[in-house]
């Protein structure tokens, strides 16, 4: 997993192709404009825009190749880095080369197998596993030597516990902290590095609105509310997500509800929800331990994938 720290590497090549599925070239520099790189095969409108490798890949690869060197750009790569972990980087990371800025999109890619002219070479690829692919969000142009800088970008979490008696001291709330461990080990899984803050509130409407709007226009991804779900008169969580809500995603909560309720009746009445407010996600769990765990475990099956969609990127 990343850390929050920029990191410093550097330029070793720059790289294009006419076609693709063929090794790109050397070339003395490149422009990258809105499409990804001018005149290379990977340019157009799509999230795959710009590709990178890191030259301590290139090497690990020749050394495990019966002694065969690989070249900056035989595995199509657009750019080949130096003195930076590709592998700890993360979805939604940035990269800064001068005057570019480059979000990264995907990790890894579906070798083209027969079509890729190392794979038919040597019968494998490093691109699959260790590539890295962005699209563009600042032009500019990159030439070997340049300095990039990768810019972690931390999944940012609000946990919030909605319950009269553990916002009074009587007792401790149990729930919270066990959705941070299903956060923290859905991130571990995917490379990201969870930025977390958890909120214990009354059963408040206003309280929550607040802090719900506050998330929304601050950036958080995702939110992830415990209690308030049921019918009682103090149960108000999902009417004020409801109510501030852009979209609904009813599926998930559907799914989970049908799913326990066969075993536990009492499952059904819960009126969780899930939506979202502009990119930001709302989930909102029971307040029980064993319901957190319940419905963490579906809901992380589709989560990273409704991050992508927030972002552009559901066209993997």
């Amino acid at each position: 997993m990343n850390n929050n720290t920029p990191t410093v590497g550097q330029v070793i090549s720059v790289n294009i192709s006419a076609e693709k599925g063929t090794t790109k070239k050397p070339v003395p520099k490149i422009t990258i404009t809105g499409l990804g790189v001018q005149n290379d095969a990977h340019a157009g409108a799509w999230h795959r825009q710009v590709s990178l490798l890191a030259m301590e890949s290139i090497d690990r690869f020749s050394a495990a190749a019966s002694g065969r060197a690989f070249a900056c750009g035989d595995f199509a790569e657009n750019i080949t880095t130096s003195g930076i972990d590709l592998l700890g980087v993360a979805v939604l990371d940035r990269f800064t080369i001068g005057a570019v800025e480059l979000e990264v999109t995907q990790l890894g890619k579906k070798c083209h197998g027969g079509g890729c002219a190392i794979f038919q070479e040597v019968g494998q690829c490093v691109m699959p596993k260790e590539g890295v692919f962005c699209r563009v969000i600042r032009e500019g142009t990159v030439k070997a030597g340049d300095g990039i800088v990768h810019v972690p970008r931390p999944l940012r979490v609000l946990v919030i516990t909605l319950s009269d008696r553990a916002s009074q001291g009587v007792y401790t709330d149990l729930s919270g902290p066990r959705v941070l461990h299903h956060v923290e080990a859905f991130c571990a899984a995917k490379r990201w590095q969870p930025q977390v803050d958890i909120l214990v509130l009354p059963d408040d409407a206003k309280r929550l609105k607040e802090s719900l709007l506050s998330a929304r226009d601050g950036g958080v991804d995702v939110v992830i509310t415990t209690g308030g779900t049921g019918i009682g008169p103090r149960d108000i969580t999902p009417d004020v997500v409801v109510s501030l809500a852009d979209k609904l995603v009813p599926g998930i909560m559907e799914h989970i509800r049908l799913t326990f309720g066969a075993k536990k009746t009492g499952a059904l009445l819960s009126r969780s929800v899930a939506a979202v407010l502009k990119q930001t996600l709302v989930y909102t769990l029971p307040g029980s331990v064993k319901a957190v765990d319940e419905y963490m475990g579906e809901i992380v099956k589709t989560l990273e994938h409704a991050i992508f969609m927030l972002h552009g990127l559901d066209a993997h």
